[in-house]
């Protein structure tokens, strides 16, 4: 209970400085065309940071799966109302390129604050653990701050096809809620990531988001980086432009309309074209 008291009073100190961050960076920078980068820097760090610790909770905790999804679900609510519009998933930002409301331009400068984001979010955490907040972390520095066994606990074929489907549910999930009312929007796409984390997560750890696995996944041993990227960049890429081309091109013709879905960011709201 100690340990897990210290890892929430640590999730929230990582939102409460990422948000201050956001604040800053908006006040100090109100009208300023990059500062939808900084966010995305910023919520993309926020993410990534929070995983690591409910991850290491998980693995080296040995937490209740029943708490896990709960926090699950909470810190995701937290993460889509505080984003301010960043997408901090790759998938995201392709599917919105695809669409039209991203230039390429737009599109893989996001892409590269999300990936270096990631790596900054992997690099800070070892020595927020290294202050030995709790006995979690003590005991995780036993192993050098690093995990020990692969997060793949499938078959390479099946671990991607995991990450494909769970990626293709988020997309399509987040197509069709734009429908729903706005206040129901941020809570319906949580439990949806919360129902893909129970049932991918002892594959795959259901990611479905390369900038994330990037920073949480790749680093562990027991699988080559051509491997990793396979299961974690390839199947969420083509997980997203199924649900792309199934639900903007297949369903519309086959019905007879020609309907293009709002885009929505990761906080589940409508955004506009970026340059």
């Amino acid at each position: 209970m100690a340990d897990l008291t210290v890892s929430l009073s640590l999730l929230v100190g990582i939102v409460v400085f990422s948000e201050a961050a956001r604040r800053t960076a908006l006040y100090l920078f109100p009208k300023r065309n990059w500062i939808i980068y900084v966010l995305e820097l910023i919520s993309t760090f926020q993410l990534c940071a929070c995983t690591h610790e409910l991850k290491l909770l998980a693995e080296v905790g040995g937490l209740e799966p029943q708490v896990g999804l709960t926090l699950t679900f909470l810190i995701s609510v937290v993460h889509m109302v505080s984003f301010h519009g960043a997408i901090c998933n790759p998938t995201g930002a392709l599917e919105q390129l695809c669409r039209g409301t991203l230039t390429r331009g737009c599109a893989l400068t996001r892409i590269s604050c999300q990936l270096i984001a990631a790596v900054v979010a992997r690099s800070v955490m070892p020595h927020v653990w290294a202050l030995a907040l709790s006995d979690l972390h003590r005991q995780h520095s036993l192993t050098g701050f690093e995990c020990t066994n692969s997060p793949v606990n499938a078959p390479l074929l099946w671990a991607a096809a995991v990450e494909l489907s769970c990626a293709f549910v988020m997309h399509a999930a987040m197509s069709k809620l734009e429908k729903a009312e706005e206040k129901y929007q941020v809570p319906l796409i949580a439990a949806v990531i919360t129902t893909l984390v129970y049932a991918g997560g002892h594959l795959t750890g259901a990611v479905f988001n390369p900038a994330l696995a990037f920073s949480i996944q790749f680093p562990c041993p027991g699988n080559t980086f051509a491997e990793y990227s396979f299961v974690y960049w390839i199947g969420p890429i083509l997980g997203m432009t199924g649900s792309l081309l199934l639900f903007d091109n297949a369903v519309p013709a086959v019905s007879g309309k020609r309907t293009i879905p709002k885009n929505l960011n990761s906080n589940g709201h409508e955004t506009k074209k970026m340059k």
